[in-house]
């Protein structure tokens, strides 16, 4: 079974450049240096004044999200940076099991 982990955040567009130069160069390679992650990318869209961020990560079980996470796998990690960019720091995410073809 692998678990897909989304989380969703916004932030002003005009910080947008900066927030996914961050993505790029500090969250999704801590992602993928964790053992268990099988892939993460960072989606993104601009609407109006603020644009989107989801985070789509894959996991090979629970176990490796928490190697990540620390002991509660259904709290939000956050980054140092993270509070001088989102509208909203949500506290939760979703995970779901999947289905493999």
């Amino acid at each position: 079974m692998m678990i897909a982990r989304i989380w969703k955040g916004a932030v002003p567009t005009a910080k947008a450049a900066d927030y996914l130069d961050l993505m790029r160069s500090v969250s999704l390679p801590e992602y993928r240096a964790v053992e268990g992650n099988a892939g993460a990318w960072c989606l993104h869209r601009q609407d109006g004044d603020l644009t989107h961020f989801t985070m789509l990560t894959f996991w090979t079980d629970m176990t490796a999200i928490t190697r990540f996470t620390g002991s509660d796998p259904d709290v939000a990690k956050y980054y140092p940076f993270d509070p001088d960019f989102l509208i909203e720091m949500t506290p939760g995410v979703e995970h779901y099991e999947m289905l493999q073809a």
